[in-house]
Formats: structure tokens, C-alpha cells, sequence
């Protein structure tokens, strides 16, 4: 009993690293090592305490991230930095924006982040706040640092309420509410119910849809997420969605069900490393059978 726990864990846990690789990643020169668990700094009573949230230092991330970087695409942020630093106030926000838009092209959402941050801070829309809100989320989910995910988080969840603030109507506000709050900022089950109240009102909406399946796997229930995964398949096929499929059915010890989900996934994604992880995998499922 206790290793079929395990190897389910196993299987999971590598979904979600593969998965955040092929998302988050435009040029993967091999596979990524397992990132921490994103929940490795919440307490056991699954809230997080905003006491325990440090600051992030945007001059680190600014310099850890450009260390990264080629020589040219270090001084052309550089050059982008000096003009923020030199603007006027009333040139902040679009020199923040010129900066939020080059980090996020160099795939760097913790620094691009920050300064969307800014921009919602000096122009306080709707929009402004949603797309700071998706950009911490996606820091907090490609990021390994465990000491910067609870921070990242906190961020998102101030973005999200925010933007509820706007306009409490706003089903991106509200699932951007519930995501942080599954993942930490509050009692799981008020996200699960926020994010569940979305989809009661738009049945379609893919990002809601897509996190109560992720959870629902995280969580054990996998014949709740292969319905949850199915359902968005039906909205819209893509590679991530299908790869979860193949996951969940995979865990279920639904093989043959695994290998075609996973197939599609490979199909529809056009990835390199993905497509050499499902070959691997089917070619592991197979040899079960």
C-alpha cells in the first residue's frame, strides 16, 4: 500500500516538473531537476502567515537574473534599467513596462513581475492588476527557491485582491483568488469553493477548470481530474491538458488510456524534451501491459 502511495507520488511529482518545464521553458536543453515542492514553506495548517513573507529585493533578482543572460541581453536591460532609474515620475509606468516586457522575453517572470507590480501600483486598472497577478503566479510556479515562493505568493494574492477590488464580478479576479488561496494564502477549501463558483457561472472557463483538475490530482482524486481534464479537452485541446489526462489515467493504472493521452500531448506540443519524456514513459507503460 504504502509504495503504491509512493509511486503514485512519483509519477505526479514528475508530471508536474515535465509539465512546468515545457510551459515556462522556450529553449530546454535537457531535463530540469525536480523543483521543490510549492508548498514547502506554507505551515501544515495550509495557510501561509504574511509575517513569514520576506521582500524581494528587485536589484538582486535584477542581477542574479541578468547573470543568466548573454552580454548583449544583460546591457540592453541594463541600458532599460538606467532609463527607468532617469525617468520622470510621470515616465515611470512606461519605462516599467518596457522592463516587465524584456524580462518576460528572456523568460525571467520573477523581475518582469516586479515591475508589472509597479506599473498596477501607478496605474491602478483592472488589467494592469490581472496580468501582475498572472505573473507572479507563474514566478511562484517556476520557481525552486522555497524561500522566494511564499513571497511570489503573496505578491499574486495582492494583485488578485486587487483586481476583486476593480471589479468583484471579474472571474479572473476571482480565480487568481483561488489559486493562491489552494496554494497557501488560506483554508484550501475557500479556493476550491471560489474557483468551483466560477466555473458554475462560465463552464468554459479553461483556467479555472485547469487548476480544479491540478488540484483534484494533487489530492489523490484522479477519477475527479481525468472528468475535470476531459471536460477541457472537449473546450479546447492542448498539449498540457492531455499530458494531466495521461497522468491522472496513469495513476489510475489505466495504461493504454495513459499512453493515448500522452501521445496527444506529444502531437500537439512539439517539444523536444517533452516528446523524449513520453517516449520514455509510453515505452515504460507499455512494457506493462
Amino acid at each position: 500500500m504504502i509504495n503504491s502511495i509512493r509511486s503514485k507520488q512519483t509519477i505526479l511529482i514528475g508530471a508536474m516538473v515535465l509539465l512546468v518545464a515545457f510551459l515556462f521553458t522556450r529553449d530546454i536543453k535537457g531535463l530540469v531537476k525536480p523543483k521543490e515542492e510549492t508548498t514547502a514553506a506554507v505551515p501544515a495548517g495550509g495557510q501561509m502567515a504574511p509575517a513569514e513573507t520576506a521582500a524581494i529585493d528587485l536589484k538582486g533578482v535584477s542581477t542574479t537574473g541578468k547573470n543568466l543572460l548573454s552580454a548583449s541581453l544583460s546591457a540592453e536591460i541594463t541600458a532599460l534599467e538606467n532609463a527607468y532609474q532617469s525617468a520622470s515620475a510621470a515616465k515611470k509606468a512606461a519605462a516599467a513596462k518596457l522592463l516587465a516586457q524584456k524580462w518576460d522575453d528572456v523568460e525571467q517572470a520573477v523581475p518582469s513581475a516586479l515591475y508589472l507590480e509597479i506599473v498596477a501600483e501607478k496605474e491602478q486598472t483592472l488589467n494592469n492588476w490581472l496580468i501582475t497577478g498572472e505573473r507572479f503566479l507563474k514566478a511562484f510556479d517556476n520557481t525552486r527557491d522555497s524561500l522566494l515562493q511564499p513571497a511570489l505568493l503573496q505578491k499574486a494574492h495582492t494583485a488578485y485582491t486587487n483586481a476583486a477590488k476593480i471589479d468583484s464580478t471579474s472571474a479572473d479576479a476571482k480565480t487568481g483568488l483561488g489559486i493562491t488561496i489552494v496554494n497557501g494564502m488560506g483554508m484550501p477549501m475557500q479556493g476550491i469553493a471560489m474557483l468551483m463558483d466560477v466555473v458554475k457561472k462560465d463552464p468554459k472557463n479553461l483556467k479555472a477548470n485547469m487548476s480544479l483538475g491540478t488540484f483534484a490530482m494533487k489530492s489523490g482524486q484522479f477519477d475527479k481530474a481525468v472528468t475535470r481534464f476531459n471536460d477541457i479537452i472537449a473546450i479546447k485541446p492542448s498539449p498540457d491538458a492531455y499530458f494531466y489526462l495521461g497522468t491522472a489515467y496513469e495513476n489510475l493504472g489505466r495504461n493504454e488510456d495513459a499512453i493515448e493521452a500522452y501521445l496527444k500531448s506529444k502531437k500537439l506540443a512539439g517539444n523536444a524534451t517533452l516528446s523524449k519524456f513520453i517516449d520514455d514513459k509510453v515505452k515504460a507503460l507499455k512494457s506493462k501491459n
